[in-house]
């Protein structure tokens, strides 16, 4: 079963692009060990309530499995590892 990795962002944020493009490089690597999904959360009250379920007080955050793993954008090397290692 796929490692599933949630990116949580606003429209606003200037870090929140590198959070993106950090797991997207990380989907690259890895293939379908991963599914990524990109998580808006000033786009749809939904949105906003996946962030409350999870406590998240800034963005980005990076959800790894159902637990955050990453408060701020990681690096490309950071995700990586850290989702090699759960593989």
């Amino acid at each position: 079963m796929a490692i599933k990795v949630e990116i949580f962002s606003t429209n606003s944020c200037p870090h929140c692009p590198a959070a993106i493009d950090a797991a997207q490089q990380a989907k690259d690597k890895l293939g379908d060990a991963i599914d990524v999904e990109s998580i808006k959360i000033d786009e749809s009250e939904e949105n906003r309530q996946r962030a409350m379920n999870y406590q998240i007080m800034a963005v980005p955050t990076v959800v790894i499995d159902g637990e955050v793993a990453f408060v701020g954008a990681p690096s490309d090397a950071e995700l990586i590892g850290k989702l090699e290692s759960l593989l």
